[in-house]
């Protein structure tokens, strides 16, 4: 028996867009093809359209707008996503929809949301509705989104607090007092499954929820990698200060941005004594539980109302589902 593996790429980890570096570094090219490109709307609240017939099948495009439609060349806050299928993407943000009524919409954790709708769109978020995306729109979206927070937190120049300018069509920023030049910054954290080492997978998961959540909702542990840490301690420190519990054969699973605002998230599998005894840390985690696989598997299959899962955008969700798929 083989220890388990994610079963499909993490939501916001899908993406078929060329994003090269050379792709933004060829200004003639770029303004060139813009009358032919195409551009994901953002508005303030991180919402953009999608084509409504494809959210309610779950694998929706996104509804972009002609580039030439906003002008002859890109607009100073433009950026440029990348290329697929021989057309440029470009990211624009825009105020919020006006005049349009609602539709409810899945939004994770068995939560229902009303989005502003017309007949032909409806208007998402990358947090919650990533996961109804199909691979091109949601590696779109999040990349927009990333770019989006970047731009909206950096405004400012880090070194001498001027206020910075837009270069590399979006990629980075300079200062025009000091010449200091800023780029895209990611977060590394880590988001851990610990099973117990019952067999080769564990007969046993360990969730916890945190004391904002509401009551039946649980995931998985996650943290900030601290400055000078590896990857591997930093699961093993987490685990022991949200719960208390030694892990053990930390493995890597696999990736997935996390654009609010700049996180990375890391998935890795950890064991861990069975039938640990666990100690929530005060204040950052309400209650944590030991679950079986037949538990995870009936929450999964809407049979179990005192387990919520994480939504389908999150990669927790990919890691617990790849866990309970397999044998013990």
């Amino acid at each position: 028996m083989q220890a388990f593996q994610l079963v499909e790429t993490p939501a916001l980890s899908r993406s078929t867009v060329d994003r090269q570096e050379t792709l933004r570094e060829d200004p003639e090219r770029l303004i060139r093809r813009w009358a032919d490109a195409r551009v994901v709307v953002v508005d303030p609240r991180g919402r953009t359209p999608a084509r409504r017939s494809g959210v309610e099948s779950g694998a929706a495009p996104l509804s972009t707008r002609a580039a030439a439609d906003l002008g002859p060349q890109p607009p100073e806050d433009a950026s440029l996503l990348g290329e697929w299928d021989g057309v440029d993407y470009w990211m624009v943000p825009v105020d919020e929809p006006d005049g349009l009524g609602t539709v409810e919409v899945d939004g994770g954790w068995g939560i229902r949301q009303q989005m502003p709708a017309d007949d032909d769109e409806v208007w998402l978020e990358l947090r919650g509705h990533g996961a109804l995306l199909d691979d091109t729109s949601a590696g779109l979206l999040t990349t927009a989104e990333a770019l989006r927070n970047w731009h909206r937190r950096g405004r400012f120049c880090a070194c001498c607090g001027g206020p910075v300018v837009r270069t590399q069509f979006g990629w980075a920023t300079r200062c025009p007092g000091c010449e200091r030049e800023e780029y895209p910054r990611t977060d590394p954290a880590v988001i851990c499954l610990v099973h117990d080492d019952v067999g080769v997978n564990g007969a046993q998961v360990l969730l916890a929820r945190q004391p904002v959540w509401p009551p039946k909702r649980y995931s998985i542990l996650a943290g900030f990698v601290e400055a000078g840490e590896s990857l591997e301690g930093c699961v093993e420190r987490e685990v022991r200060e949200e719960v208390g519990v030694e892990v053990r054969d930390v493995r890597y699973l696999g990736s997935q941005p996390w654009p609010f605002p700049r996180s990375i998230m890391l998935g890795f599998a950890a064991r861990a004594d069975e039938g640990a005894a666990l100690r929530p840390a005060d204040g950052e985690i309400e209650e944590a539980r030991w679950f079986s696989r037949a538990e995870v598997r009936a929450a999964f299959a809407g049979e179990n109302d005192e387990l919520l899962l994480p939504g389908r955008t999150s990669i927790a969700y990919g890691m617990l589902r790849s866990w309970a798929a397999a044998d013990s």
